[in-house]
């Protein structure tokens, strides 16, 4: 029989939730977290908030319950939880509503709020309802697979662009005659694709810009010259940049197209953005994870940088609060169809948890006891 802690992130596994589609994993996380003593509430856009309650320090432990599509064949093995979120990232979430509730019977007095939320792989709409409900809190851990020995302190930004196009249309049997809406599209993508920054690091894949298309999405049924043709184009922005200089950058080179084409119709549009973001690694959260990591694994923590984006984009620089992202699974996985999570890994990141939330709340109260 598995333990209780690997049998609830089978569970949550075999629940398919593609972004969008939580509610049955809401569910059943909801009452669990109820089971197990967590206050829950549910907030507007469908986030299950449990709560630990206690004193001083009020500390966000939050994962995203949605994955992305297609849904896989769920299998467990003495080493590992085979299926689509067992790395990305239900494997960090019942790490944290598994530590949580363990430390409060292990006698923690912190306040714990371990908030599960909606759309991190789409819009980050569950983040941004705890930025605008204002949770608040004195620190934040957000569960992503960073591997159980590493802690990640940096996302790159993101700007997702679409650029429609269309040309006057006719017979394919005289494709002279007539500017091809794709062919001008993919032009289009060259052209975004070859922006770069002077302040740019290309040697480093974080800190410089890294385009990919997306999509693109064209023609008619029939014999006829493509007339219309949509790109969607997806950049990765580093540190040194901000979506407004990227995005002053990608409105001239279409408005330049624009100027050199004509006959082509050009229109674009910004679809969704994140400001790149990057923690102090000097700060008290980052030192007690490191601290954990040594006390529970016996090796050296890892601090890294990303070149994705999360939800410690959003909510790090609006509430102004120390955090990490920290999680077990290997992030190459995310995505692909061989997402995988060590069991041993994940049991192994239960008690990193543990250990450094106990971590911060002495350095906590301690710094709070010195200054009253």
């Amino acid at each position: 029989m598995l333990d209780y802690q690997v049998d609830l992130l089978v569970r949550a596994v075999e629940t398919y939730s593609p972004t969008g589609r939580e509610e049955t994993l809401a569910s059943l996380l909801a009452k669990e977290m109820e089971r197990l003593g967590f206050r829950v509430t549910r907030d507007a856009v469908g986030n299950v908030i449990g709560v630990i309650d206690g004193g001083p320090p009020r500390v966000l432990l939050c994962g995203h319950m949605d994955t992305v599509p297609p849904e896989l064949p769920v299998k467990v093995d003495d080493e590992y939880v085979y299926g689509r979120g067992a790395a990305d990232a239900k494997a960090p979430l019942a790490a944290m509503v598994v530590a949580a509730s363990q430390l409060r019977d292990e006698g923690y007095s912190g306040t714990l709020v371990v908030a599960s939320v909606v759309e991190e792989e789409g819009r980050n709409t569950g983040v941004k309802q705890l930025i605008e409900d204002r949770v608040n809190v004195d620190y934040a851990v957000f569960g992503e697979p960073t591997n159980v020995d590493t802690v990640t302190i940096g996302y790159k930004g993101g700007l997702l662009v679409q650029v429609s196009c269309e040309t006057e249309t006719g017979h394919s049997s005289a494709p002279w005659q007539f500017d091809n809406a794709i062919e001008k599209a993919y032009e289009v993508w060259g052209l975004l694709r070859d922006i770069s920054f002077p302040q740019e690091n290309r040697d480093s894949m974080f800190n410089s810009l890294t385009p990919c298309l997306l999509g693109i999405h064209g023609g008619e049924k029939g014999s006829v010259v493509p007339s219309r043709c949509v790109v969607r184009v997806g950049f990765r922005i580093p540190p040194v940049l901000s979506v407004a200089q990227l995005q002053e950058a990608v409105c001239a080179k279409v408005d330049e197209y624009g100027v050199r084409n004509p006959t082509v119709r050009l229109m674009g549009e910004i679809l969704d953005s994140t400001e790149p973001y990057v923690a102090d690694k000097r700060s008290p959260l980052v030192n007690a994870f490191a601290r954990a990591i040594w006390k529970v694994r016996g090796t050296q923590a890892k601090i890294v940088y990303k070149t994705g984006t999360g939800d410690m984009n959003h909510y790090g620089p609006e509430m102004g609060v120390p955090v990490v992202t920290y999680g077990p699974g290997d992030s190459h996985l995310d995505h692909t169809p061989h997402e995988k999570v060590s069991i041993r890994d994940y049991q192994n990141s239960i008690e990193v948890l543990k250990e450094a939330l106990r971590i911060i709340q002495m350095k906590h109260c301690s710094g709070q006891a010195a200054s009253d």
